[in-house]
């Protein structure tokens, strides 16, 4: 078998109007209390997604340690964040929601429910196992369910990301598209039909829902605690879907990429390439984030959804005293240490 070419979800791009107040709720509910990096800079190499312009921006990224992807909270600094005009559906062409893991989603499903501004549908079933559907205080759709994939059951109610659902317009390129990405991975369900768990306003509307998952690889530094990689892909049959991110820019409100954890960049680029899937962005060096460095590239989806790609090459792993890891030193792509991985947890902002 041919090694992978990443390793999971390493955050979702979450645009705000603030990351401040949009950070305090996202670890006061769902646990992203580990920041990695808080970044002021300039998003040069974004200005076809900018419109052709040079913005600034915040961009902060936290992480929950009980495991799975984090959340890369971001803010334009040089204009007004500008929200989408109607009320994103499943099916609509882009992000429409978040995948977080819990260990018990039935209790998870009460922790939330309680929590101020926080709106959540009833549970029950989704289309395998079981789990909810919640909105956040700014209009953004996640939903929780469980995965067996953990890092470090550390009683805390949810983990970090485990999914996401992408609204599609053919189903067919796309699940191509996603299992270029994502091999080895499994096709878990294909469903038509409407759906219990939908929201009442399309629950009469017919859908094709399929779930791609790559299960936890045995090679990336950050495999152990980014974990199964589960990706639902959503198509509308009976209307037509509406692009979430039409007339607006990358780092408006709302989800604004997926980003996924990257082994070798190079021969990523020449196989998406090779597909008909070239890269629209590259840093092709190391590209400083705060402390945290990496090269970074992006690739859209056959419906123009935005996919970072990140190869880590240097990560805080405890700021506090200086500790850095220069993951470019070392000569195997072997997981790092639980251990070392945990010391993150020292830089945990409680509130």
């Amino acid at each position: 078998m041919t090694a992978p070419y990443i390793t999971g979800i390493q955050q979702v791009g979450l645009g705000v109007t603030d990351v401040a107040q949009a950070w305090q709720w996202y670890r006061r509910v769902l646990g992203f209390d580990v920041p990695v990096f808080d970044d002021y800079s300039e998003a040069r190499l974004m200005t076809q997604y900018t419109g052709e312009q040079v913005h600034s921006r915040r961009a902060l990224m936290a992480l929950n340690m009980a495991g799975g992807g984090g959340l890369e909270i971001w803010q334009f600094t040089s204009r007004a964040p500008q929200s989408c005009t109607f009320q994103p559906q499943p099916g609509d062409l882009g992000i429409y929601a978040i995948r977080f893991k819990a260990p018990d989603a039935k209790s998870a499903h009460e922790w939330v429910r309680q929590q101020p501004q926080a709106q959540v549908s009833a549970f029950g079933s989704l289309p395998e196992g079981e789990g909810f559907w919640g909105k956040d205080p700014f209009g953004n759709i996640f939903q929780v369910a469980e995965d067996s994939s953990w890092f470090h059951k550390n009683g805390q109610p949810t983990g970090g990301v485990a999914g996401v659902v992408i609204g599609v317009s053919d189903i067919e390129p796309s699940v191509q598209f996603y299992k270029a990405l994502l091999e080895p991975c499994e096709l878990v369900y294909d469903q038509t039909g409407t759906f219990d768990d939908m929201p009442a306003s399309v629950a009469d509307q017919r859908f094709r829902r399929v779930l791609l998952r790559k299960g936890v690889s045995k090679q990336g530094a950050f495999s152990q605690l980014l974990g199964n990689v589960q990706v639902e892909l959503i198509q509308a049959l009976d209307r037509q879907p509406q692009r979430l991110f039409t007339n607006r820019y990358w780092g408006d409100c709302g989800y604004i990429h997926v980003c996924f954890d990257t082994l070798n960049m190079d021969s990523l680029k020449k196989m998406l390439t090779g597909k008909g899937y070239p890269f629209t962005v590259d840093s092709e060096n190391s590209f400083g984030m705060e402390t945290a460095a990496g090269r970074f590239a992006y690739v859209e989806d056959p419906d123009g959804t935005l996919i970072e790609l990140v190869e880590t090459h240097k990560l805080p792993i405890l700021k506090k005293v200086g500790w850095y890891l220069d993951l470019q030193k070392r000569k195997h792509q072997k997981p790092l240490p639980n251990w070392m991985l945990r010391m993150m947890s020292l830089s945990r902002v409680r509130d």
